[in-house]
């Protein structure tokens, strides 16, 4: 499943628009497949400054350690404790729940660079 409305980076996160300058982060359904139980989430805190690329956290499964990139440059405004209190929310409900931070982005007009569903399902796929 790959949410049309939304836009994908190459790490396998998944990027809402909230407002103008406000977005939504979570990773995406593919990810938590290819993760498997995920049993810890290190997210960044309120008040962050992140650069479009940078680790600013972590997903740790019973597989592996995966980081957390920032898909866009901005503020992080908010985090969703849930999934650090309980991180089978990514497993569970990758696209509802399980998010993971918010970003009032410096340029909202990059997210027009990330992929959209098509790109997306494509990269999954090759």
């Amino acid at each position: 499943m790959i949410p049309e409305e939304l836009r994908y980076t190459d790490e396998h996160e998944w990027v809402a628009t909230k407002a103008d300058d406000l977005v939504r982060v979570g990773i995406t359904e593919y990810a938590q497949q290819q993760l498997g139980d995920v049993v810890f989430v290190q997210l960044p805190e309120v008040g962050d400054r992140v650069e479009a690329g940078a680790s600013i956290g972590e997903v740790e499964s019973t597989k592996s350690v995966s980081d957390l990139y920032a898909p866009l440059s901005g503020e992080v405004v908010a985090v969703n404790e849930a999934t650090a209190e309980q991180p089978d929310l990514l497993n569970d409900d990758p696209y509802g729940e399980g998010w993971l931070f918010e970003i009032r982005v410096d340029d909202p007009e990059a997210l027009e660079a990330l992929l959209d569903a098509d790109a997306y399902q494509a990269l999954t796929r090759a």
